[in-house]
């Protein structure tokens, strides 16, 4: 199995939790990586972190450049027009970590997709399409590109999905943020959904709060 490569962050303990964290356009899996000393999570929680790095393929909306993108941006309107077949694919190679991630003992259960941006549109589609109930979804600064067309499966049906955005983002407006909300909450889940005073990136805040969402999802 050709999966893709990641940089990984061990715990101290052998690992009993795993979550898989998706960058950005234009960034790769180094991104978020200093992000899991700053989280400050207890020792005995013993997350393994996994951070994959995209393709790199031509981006439309940068002029055809080739860049680390999970799919390709057609336009930047408010709806965003994206190739949803690359996208699809993303998830699939995604789904292929978690996967791996239950081979090497991880329960399903205690398995969490996190992505920013562009890989929180493909962490969508993984976790809420998977056949194994997760332990949780954290969409940051994103939108739920494949809304209208995803099959979501019985086993994620009751997935607990964090939404977090920023007040000032000027690359995903907060509308959209707020519109995969509700369109969550219209086939039946309760995402919550925090606003911070930021643009297109985390702030200190948010941090704080990711920690305290990732022990109450995690805890033994």
């Amino acid at each position: 199995m050709n999966y893709l490569p990641c940089v990984e962050v061990e715990p101290q303990n052998e690992a009993t939790a795993s979550v898989i964290w998706l960058h950005g356009l234009g960034a790769d899996g180094h991104d978020f990586e200093s992000i899991v000393a700053e989280l400050k999570l207890p020792k005995a929680l013993a997350i393994r972190f996994v951070f994959p790095h995209s393709p790199s393929i031509p981006v439309t909306i940068n002029g055809g450049m080739v860049m680390p993108a999970w799919y390709d941006i057609l336009d930047m309107s408010i709806e965003r027009k994206v190739d949803i077949k690359q996208l699809t694919i993303s998830a699939i190679a995604v789904q292929a970590l978690i996967d791996r991630e239950i081979e090497r003992g991880i329960n399903a259960n205690r398995i969490i997709l996190a992505g920013f941006s562009q890989g929180g549109a493909v962490a969508y589609q993984a976790a809420l399409t998977y056949a194994q109930p997760l332990a949780g979804l954290l969409a940051m600064s994103t939108y739920f590109a494949t809304k209208a067309s995803i099959q979501i499966n019985d086993s994620n049906k009751q997935l607990n999905i964090c939404i977090m955005h920023g007040s000032q983002d000027p690359v995903v407006a907060p509308q959209l943020g707020e519109q995969a909300q509700q369109a969550l909450i219209n086939i039946g889940f309760q995402p919550s959904y925090q606003l911070y005073t930021m643009a297109h990136s985390v702030c200190e805040k948010q941090i704080a709060d990711i920690s305290q969402w990732l022990q109450a999802r995690l805890q033994c």
